[in-house]
């Protein structure tokens, strides 16, 4: 792991380097950046081994689903809620976080069915992922510390309820680094339809550096990575202009920083100044879909308007894994009342709409990672915030429910077609092997040879992790 005075040295050097070249501009810098990375890997430990005992696990791709996704109605069967349907068990006080009196039992409208030599029950509203169960292990008793969004989503990604603590993805591009100097080490892929829950808090590097805070790339736009390159119109702008400006821009720079060590936002910048010219290279061709099979893209359902936008973010986080990125989190549904996984007005309506959009594409993406021979090292992970009430809001509506909710993982360590954990006979609560984020994100770091013990810094007098003071490893579900 990097202390924050190895990263600070880091930085110095940096400078030193930036003076000695006579600035940054063109393909002298990308030759100047290609031997500093030469230069630190032969002195570096061998962080891709694991930084604590062997890993298993190389890179993840995370699938975030807003809102809250309703167990009972995806993966997680309770007949039970048939023969209870229509009767009013619920508590006879609003809950906190609940955003209604709960109303009578409902049973799911949707049709299960088991498949699998697992047995694995799930709903018609996966269908695509259904076939693939059998790859798959089960979280089944996951449970959250609150039915509000915003604090939800905080603590899925970071193990706190408020702001300013570091990520998932920020921690593990602290404490292993990159695979590669010429794409960012943690890449965030948000829904078009805008960011989720907390914006781009969620993806926060916190008290960490704010290098390892996560890249956002839109990837609807027609340049996902904007100002790589020149505009056309621009004729003045040669890379002797572009070396001189930026030389300009480096000596402003250091005059700042030198004023301000403490402040890792510059270095930051600088830094992803670097990255920006290595990218010059290597992002084009790697957000470039065009180069893949028209039969992959039918795949990922490129050719389908439901499937489209879900399905583009799938294929660009399997290229993106396969050319080194770390960590690639997808996320289904922005922030609000619609289009998202915030089911409150009509289970009915709103489950199959937004289900429909990335069904297929997950489905597609497990299978492609197996085909690029990248199931051998990286993981596949799907989950959401918390879960939904079983007791009807309003007439068909699901309410917040951080009592219980699924999550899945595949690939590389994981115990295939297995099931850890189980909520009661309602889906309300979990009664047996119950798991916090503070354990899922315990498993992860585990599969990716880190101690969550061991993986900590002191900011303001505390030695924090990502798990805070809790965690265990779930290893019942690993290989």
């Amino acid at each position: 792991m990097m202390s924050p005075q190895q990263y600070n040295l880091l930085q110095q050097r940096r400078r030193w380097l930036a003076q000695a070249g006579g600035g940054f501009g063109g393909l002298a810098l990308a030759s100047m950046l290609g031997e500093e990375s030469t230069a630190q890997a032969e002195n570096a430990p061998n962080l891709n081994g694991g930084l604590h005992h062997p890993a298993k696990v190389q890179r993840v791709i995370q699938l975030f689903m807003t809102g809250g996704a309703s167990p009972m109605d995806t993966f997680d069967y309770k007949p039970e809620l048939e023969r209870l349907h229509g009767q009013n068990l619920g508590p006879a006080e609003k809950p906190e976080g609940f955003t209604a009196m709960p109303g009578a039992i409902m049973k799911s409208p949707f049709a299960f069915k088991q498949y699998g030599e697992s047995g694995q029950w799930v709903s018609e509203v996966f269908p695509h992922q259904a076939e693939l169960v059998d790859k798959m292990a089960f979280l089944k008793a996951m449970a959250s510390k609150t039915n509000v969004h915003g604090p939800g989503t905080y603590m899925m990604n970071s193990g706190f309820l408020l702001p300013g603590f570091p990520c998932l993805g920020a921690w593990l591009s602290y404490g292993l680094g990159n695979l590669t100097d010429n794409l960012p080490t943690f890449v965030v892929l948000p829904d078009a339809k805008g960011l989720p829950y907390n914006q781009k808090a969620s993806f926060s590097s916190g008290f960490l550096p704010a290098i390892h805070q996560g890249t956002v790339i839109d990837a609807a736009a027609p340049q996902p990575v904007p100002f790589l390159t020149s505009e056309p119109q621009f004729t003045s702008f040669s890379p002797d202009a572009s070396k001189q400006g930026l030389d300009l821009l480096r000596r402003l720079n250091e005059q700042h920083e030198e004023q301000r060590h403490a402040d890792s936002r510059l270095a930051s910048r600088i830094r992803s100044f670097e990255l920006a010219a290595k990218m010059q290279m290597t992002a084009p061709e790697a957000f470039d879909l065009s180069g893949e099979s028209e039969t992959l893209h039918k795949a990922y359902g490129l050719d389908n308007p439901t499937t489209q936008d879900f399905g583009r973010r799938c294929l660009l986080a399997a290229r993106l894994a396969e050319r080194g990125v770390r960590f690639v989190q997808v996320w289904s549904g922005p922030q609000g009342a619609s289009g998202n996984w915030d089911n409150h007005g009509n289970i009915q309506t709103e489950l199959p709409a937004i289900a429909s959009t990335v069904d297929q594409p997950i489905a597609a993406l497990l299978r492609d990672l197996e085909s690029r021979g990248l199931f051998e090292d990286t993981l596949l992970i799907w989950t959401t915030e918390f879960g939904r009430t079983p007791f009807a809001q309003g007439s068909l509506g699901r309410d917040h429910n951080g009592g219980s909710f699924t999550t899945w993982m595949a690939g590389a360590g994981v115990k295939a077609g297995t099931s850890y954990g189980q909520s009661d006979d309602w889906g309300y609560k979990t009664v047996e092997g119950t798991t916090y984020c503070y354990d899922l994100h315990a498993t992860i770091l585990h599969l990716m040879g880190i101690d969550h013990q061991r993986l900590s810094v002191r900011q303001n007098g505390i030695d924090r992790r990502l798990t805070d003071v809790h965690g265990h490893v779930v290893n019942e579900i690993l290989a």
